[in-house]
């Protein structure tokens, strides 16, 4: 693999840090100060400063939340209903993106910078999927400019799937995460969304997850998600 990917894995630092790391010199391979586009084998030796790399001593940690309403989605410990102190996890971890203090459903926390990156890189187009209620009945029209896009924050939203499911309810699956996107959508076209609940991203859902509780990714689940981001 590149270097740059191969140091990445290694969780020592990040990202940026890497590539000064890798821009001053002080990587090695084998001997050899590399640039970011270097292949590394497992057989070759790594360096930084002439001495063996340092090891996170971070186990990663891969959390799936269904967050109530009324949570802050901050790590902020003066912010009352903080996300971090609600989950009361034994390390130090955060939130991946945003669910406002209205919202409910699946958000994920991690202590994985790398992972953060990836994700909230909105040309990566990654899915979440979402189940609104609105405070009156659907319309064709309706449905038809929300998944064609809408003005909002004085841009077009881009196209996305929207599904009927009850008379004033529809599931949506957006590919990019405006602020509040989906509340700005449903009230430039005359609508106020009375719930809101993420149930998916990417790969991982809420199956099996109460309100309110957490749980460790792991094995396939978490594998393919690593995959996907990579």
């Amino acid at each position: 693999m590149r270097i740059n990917k191969y140091l990445n894995d290694k969780r020592f630092c990040s990202r940026r840090e890497t590539n000064r790391l890798i821009a001053a010199g002080r990587i090695t391979v084998n001997g050899v100060a590399v640039d970011g586009s270097r292949m590394v084998e497992r057989e070759d030796v790594v360096l930084l400063d002439g001495a063996p790399l340092p090891e996170n001593r971070d186990k990663p940690v891969y959390l799936a939340l269904n967050k109530p309403a009324g949570i802050t989605c901050t790590a902020a410990k003066q912010v009352e209903g903080n996300i971090i102190d609600y989950v009361n996890y034994p390390a130090r971890i955060f939130a991946v993106g945003r669910l406002d203090k209205a919202s409910e459903g699946l958000i994920l926390l991690t202590n994985d910078g790398q992972i953060v990156n990836q994700m909230m890189r909105s040309e990566h187009e990654h899915e979440k999927e979402y189940v609104v209620t609105v405070d009156k009945p659907l319309t064709a029209e309706f449905l038809a400019a929300m998944s064609g896009g809408v003005e909002i924050l004085g841009v077009r939203s881009k196209p996305c799937e929207v599904y009927g499911m009850e008379k004033e309810v529809f599931r949506i699956i957006l590919t990019q995460g405006l602020n509040l996107q989906i509340r700005r959508m449903c009230k430039a076209l005359g609508y106020r969304v009375l719930r809101l609940e993420r149930i998916r991203i990417m790969n991982i859902t809420l199956d099996g997850l109460e309100r309110g509780q957490w749980r460790q990714l792991g094995g396939e689940e978490l594998r393919l998600l690593l995959a996907r981001l990579s």
